[in-house]
């Protein structure tokens, strides 16, 4: 999800602002459409990569954890039956209840019971560095695509002001979906979204002004 959603935004905002900055320097369409194709493609390759890589550090920190957990567990079991204790203690059982749970837990699988109770490991948090990189680049992919549609159809004497506002209008919409997927405030969403994309095109527009440079 966060993957996802990081994706598609920096996808909207990132080819939106390339484009809207040769856009302020180009009187031709061409220069625009290349140069937003060129960051959808880059962009995409880029942010897979680096979720790639960021995730992988993640995994050999989880393995390295697991091995750590392992020989703890070979050289002082009593150690590690009293820690798991202690942390079943902690969520409100009795100290009873929670030995006998740590025991019949260690028996069954000491391992799993102290990766996914002591290390807060488990299936659904732990780290796919493959399936983090795919929804990343495609994603951005996805919100890339927008403005570049922009860039293909909308007249060119207005792009840069159409490139805006449909930007904002993408990145509204996907605050607003993310802010309610994850149960938090959607105007603040919306509110910050906006400010930082106006923020990032119009310096991107900027840069173009203050070259003045006639492409094509």
């Amino acid at each position: 999800m966060r993957a996802a959603v990081l994706g598609a935004n920096d996808g909207i905002l990132s080819t939106a602002s390339i484009a809207i900055g040769v856009a302020a320097a180009s009187n031709t369409r061409e220069p625009i459409i290349l140069a937003a194709i060129a960051g959808l493609v880059a962009g995409a390759l880029s942010m897979a990569a680096g979720e790639y890589v960021s995730v992988s550090s993640q995994t050999d920190v989880e393995n390295a954890d697991i091995e750590r957990e392992k020989k703890e567990l070979a050289e002082m079991p009593e150690t590690e039956l009293q820690r798991l204790t202690e942390i079943y203690e902690k969520r409100g059982l009795k100290k009873e209840t929670a030995i006998i749970v740590a025991k019949e837990l260690t028996e069954k699988d000491a391992l799993s019971a102290h990766v996914r109770d002591e290390l807060g490991i488990n299936e659904i948090s732990q780290a796919k560095p493959v399936q983090a990189s795919f929804a990343s680049g495609a994603s951005f992919t996805a919100g890339g695509i927008m403005p570049l549609l922009v860039t293909l159809f909308l007249p060119l004497k207005s792009i840069e002001y159409s490139l805006y506002g449909f930007a904002i209008f993408f990145l509204i919409i996907l605050g607003a979906l993310a802010a309610k997927a994850g149960g938090s405030s959607i105007p603040k969403a919306i509110i910050r979204i906006t400010f930082w994309g106006t923020v990032a095109m119009g310096l991107t527009a900027l840069v173009g002004y203050l070259f003045n440079v006639t492409v094509g």
